[in-house]
């Protein structure tokens, strides 16, 4: 794959997990784990009175000084970027897409990522949490920032939520 044909992406939510990225995104593969400088990872929704399927606060990044986010720098084609812009709903507004300079072991990277419009935050799902949380493992966040993830309070829902689409998925 040459340079023109696919782009970085950057994943903080649920992307981190790569059998929910490849649902829509089957291209994705692992390029290396990274840290965006002066955010802070938030969850909420974009809304009031907002349904979604994952009943409940979904992560956004927000401009936070002394903060930082890990996530996953994932590389895909570049045709996918029409099907995760639809993944982050940027047609309804939900997200934007936007270019981040995120910082790895061998050096900062361009990326592309997404951030909510209309932000209020909200508590996630367990199911949610549980898909970040398992991402994060997956691709050895460092441990203290997992401890972080782990340590997010849920609203405590407990009906169906995509999370049982990516469990199917996997067996």
């Amino acid at each position: 794959m040459g340079g023109a044909e696919c782009f970085l992406y950057f994943a903080f939510g649920s992307n981190l997990l790569k059998e929910r990225l490849q649902l829509q995104n089957p291209s994705a593969t692992f390029y290396c784990v990274g840290r965006l400088e002066g955010f802070a990872l938030r969850f909420g929704l974009w809304g009031e009175n907002v349904v979604n399927r994952w009943n409940g606060g979904v992560a956004t990044i927000e401009e936070c000084p002394d903060e930082d986010v890990w996530g996953v720098v994932w590389r895909m084609a570049t045709e996918d970027i029409t099907s995760l812009d639809k993944q982050e709903s940027v047609d309804k507004g939900v997200y934007s897409p936007m270019e981040v300079t995120v910082q790895t072991e061998t050096g900062p990277l361009l990326c592309r990522t997404y951030k909510m419009n209309n932000f209020r935050p909200c508590f996630p799902s367990p199911q949610y949490k549980e898909v970040v949380c398992l991402g994060a493992q997956q691709n050895g966040l460092p441990e203290d920032y997992i401890k972080k993830l782990q340590a997010v309070e849920t609203n405590n829902y407990t009906g169906p939520s995509i999370l049982d689409d990516i469990k199917k998925h996997k067996h």
